[in-house]
């Protein structure tokens, strides 16, 4: 039997992965943490856990083999700092940290102490982005020039945020910003991951809605990489409709996300020809289960880090881009 430890239920997801861990014969959510105690006790007594105010004792547990933080953005590293050093596996969920600053300090404490910490995202790990990273790898698309990737839906229309235990998501000083804190950073993890170090960014991000005024509900970001493509990602709370997905073009076509077939590769004057599925890799709850495991190697474990680090210097950019209105340089992330 695997037991895992909750520290804090602020995020959206925590339910998502409360049930993920309940429903499996060898997993049980045997502590939580929070310190809006009303919440935690909730979640609690709904999954028969131990609930806790003491983020220290809890991360002291004898009998827990791993923690899993659904914190709020910026409290992130505060709970990474009392963690980590319990040398215990971690899943954090996204963003890894709110600014670089925070994301470095903690990948010292993760050399330190030799511990496993892998964030949220699941987008490179699905069958059809690992084929395409395959895809690319073979050069298959020719010289690579541009990209694009939406994420977004309607949370601000929805009011998906209204109640008092998701209002810290438009409350800068816990999230670190709005819409494209919350979903550009899986737009931007996605393509780093595809194209390698991003080096400049121009950003435009700002409300158009009013609805949680006190941040952003959209932005759209230009990603320069060191490779030479250009990507636009794109990421919004206020989205009521139309297609995301991945566009990758190069000098031997472009690659899709053709309605009923899936992606597919595109040349002119040519039929488009299905772009074939990798291995579907775990992520999130799976992911932690094989760091417990050992059925995932640290070097893996190691690149997810680089990708999410990345991922944060490159949004602490766009956010320093759109407040400047100019291009800005990817802070460095040499650890």
């Amino acid at each position: 039997m695997m037991n895992f430890a909750f520290l804090s239920t602020a995020h959206t997801h925590t339910k998502g992965f409360l049930k993920d861990v309940a429903s499996r014969d060898n997993c049980r959510v045997a502590a939580i943490f929070d310190d809006m105690v009303e919440r935690g006790k909730h979640y609690a007594e709904e999954y028969k856990a131990e609930f806790s105010d003491n983020l220290e004792a809890t991360v002291a547990r004898k009998d827990v083999d791993a923690f899993i933080v659904c914190a709020e953005n910026t409290r992130h590293l505060p709970i990474l700092e009392v963690a980590i050093p319990a040398g215990k596996p971690i899943f954090c969920e996204k963003p890894f940290t709110a600014t670089t600053k925070d994301a470095l300090k903690a990948v010292r404490l993760i050399r330190k102490h030799g511990t496993i910490v892998h964030m949220g995202y699941f987008l490179p790990f699905s069958d059809s982005m690992q084929g395409i990273l395959a895809y690319l790898g073979e050069g298959k698309l020719g010289k690579l020039t541009h990209a694009r990737f939406r994420n977004a839906h309607h949370a601000a229309y929805g009011h998906w945020f209204d109640s008092p235990e998701l209002a810290w998501f438009y409350n800068p000083d816990l999230a670190g910003g709005g819409a494209f804190m919350d979903m550009g950073t899986h737009a931007v993890h996605l393509v780093r991951t595809l194209f390698g170090p991003c080096q400049r960014v121009f950003a435009t991000i700002g409300n158009a809605s009013g609805i949680y005024s006190a941040v952003d509900d959209h932005g759209l970001a230009l990603l320069q990489f060191a490779n030479g493509v250009l990507c636009t990602v794109e990421a919004s709370w206020i989205q009521t409709g139309g297609r995301g997905g991945l566009e990758v073009t190069g000098s031997g076509g472009t690659l899709y996300d053709e309605p009923g077939k899936g992606y597919v590769h595109g040349a002119p004057g040519k039929e488009a020809l299905p772009v074939p599925k990798g291995k579907t890799l775990p992520s999130r709850v799976d992911r932690l289960i094989g760091a417990i495991q050992g059925t995932i190697s640290r070097e893996d474990f190691g690149a997810d880090l680089a990708c999410a680090v990345d991922a944060v210097a490159i949004m602490e950019a766009c956010y320093k881009s759109a407040k400047k209105g100019a291009w800005v340089d990817v802070p460095t992330t040499e650890r």
